[in-house]
C-alpha cells in the first residue's frame, strides 16, 4: 500500500498532465481560429467587391460571418492580437507546468516559479478559458477552453488547499531526493555511543542528541556553520569553545565525582596555628642511671 504522500504525488501529477494537454488544446484551437478569421474576412471582402454585399448589409452585421471579428474599423487587427496573445500566454503557462526555465521564472515571473503555488495558474486558466468562451466559436474551440477553464478552477482549489509546497509536492526531483533520504548513511547519523554516554543524564543527552542529530541530518556543523569540504572545524580546544559561544551553546565543566565503589575520605581534624605544640612526654625507665 502506498502512503498519504504517494497518493498526492500521482494527483497533483495526473491534474498537472490534464492541465498541460488543455494548454496544447487551446493553443491548437488559437491557431485554427486565426485561420478561420482570415478566411472569412478575405471571403467577405471579395463579396464586398464583387457587389454580392451591400453597404446596408455591411452595417447592419456586428461581426463578420463565420468569425470572431467585430464589424467596426481595426476589428481584424484586434482579433488577430487577441488570439497572438492568447497563444502567447497559453506558451508561458505551458513552460512554467513542464518546470523549465525554473530560473527564469523565479527571476522574472515569481508567481509562476517554485516558489508559488498552483493558485496564480490557476487564475490565469482561468482567464483564457473564460475570454475565449465569451465569443462565438466552434465546437473544438469551445471544448477546449472550457476545459481549460475546468482545470483553472481545480490548479486554484490545489493552490489554496497545499498553498507554496504543491510544486516541489508534485516535483519529480523533489519525490527522487526524499527518496533516498528515507534511509540514512553514516554521514548523516552522529556516533551512537557518543551520544548516549550517560544513563543518569538521560533527559539532557536525549535532548542533546535530538539536536545534533537534526543539524547533521540539514548539513550543517554542531555549532550551526553550514560544512564545507574546504574549511578545517574548529575542533575540541579554545576555538571550539569561543564559537560555540557564539552561537549560545554553553559548555560546563563536568563534576568532579568519585565512583561508588570507592572509599569516602576520612575527616582528618583541623589544627590551628594557635593550639599549643604537643609536649613530649617521657617514662622513666627502671634501668636508667
Amino acid at each position: 500500500m502506498f502512503g498519504p504522500r504517494a497518493y498526492i504525488f500521482v494527483g497533483l501529477n495526473v491534474v498537472r498532465f490534464l492541465s498541460i494537454v488543455s494548454l496544447i488544446l487551446v493553443f491548437a484551437s488559437s491557431i485554427f481560429v486565426i485561420v478561420t478569421d482570415v478566411e472569412a474576412v478575405n471571403a467577405f471582402e471579395a463579396a464586398k467587391q464583387s457587389g454580392n454585399v451591400t453597404a446596408q448589409d455591411f452595417a447592419d452585421c456586428e461581426y463578420i460571418e463565420n468569425s470572431t471579428v467585430p464589424n467596426q474599423i481595426g476589428g481584424v487587427f484586434w482579433a488577430v492580437i487577441n488570439r497572438l496573445l492568447i497563444i502567447f500566454q497559453v506558451v508561458i503557462l505551458f513552460l512554467s507546468e513542464i518546470g523549465w526555465p525554473s530560473a527564469f521564472f523565479d527571476r522574472f515571473f515569481p508567481v509562476l516559479g517554485t516558489g508559488f503555488g498552483l493558485g496564480a495558474l490557476g487564475i490565469f486558466q482561468g482567464l483564457i478559458g473564460a475570454a475565449v468562451l465569451s465569443q462565438h466559436v466552434d465546437d473544438f474551440t469551445l471544448v477546449s477552453a472550457f476545459f481549460l477553464f475546468v482545470l483553472g478552477c481545480i490548479n486554484v482549489f490545489l493552490g489554496l488547499l497545499f498553498r507554496e509546497s504543491a510544486k516541489s509536492r508534485r516535483s519529480i526531483t523533489s519525490w527522487r531526493e526524499d527518496a533516498k533520504g528515507v534511509l540514512p548513511t553514516s554521514n548523516q547519523l552522529p556516533p551512537r555511543a557518543n551520544l548516549d554516554r550517560s544513563g543518569s543524564s538521560s533527559s539532557g543527552q536525549s535532548s542533546t542528541s535530538s539536536t545534533m542529530y537534526d543539524e547533521k541530518g540539514r548539513g550543517v556543523t554542531e555549532f550551526g556553520a553550514v560544512r564545507n569540504a574546504s574549511r578545517a572545524g574548529y575542533g575540541f580546544g579554545r576555538q571550539g569553545e569561543k564559537a560555540a559561544g557564539l552561537k549560545g551553546f554553553l559548555i560546563s565543566k563536568p563534576l568532579e565525582t568519585l565512583p561508588r565503589y570507592a572509599a569516602r575520605p576520612t575527616s582528618v581534624p583541623s589544627r590551628s596555628s594557635r593550639s599549643p605544640s604537643p609536649q613530649p612526654h617521657f617514662a622513666s625507665s627502671d634501668s636508667a642511671i
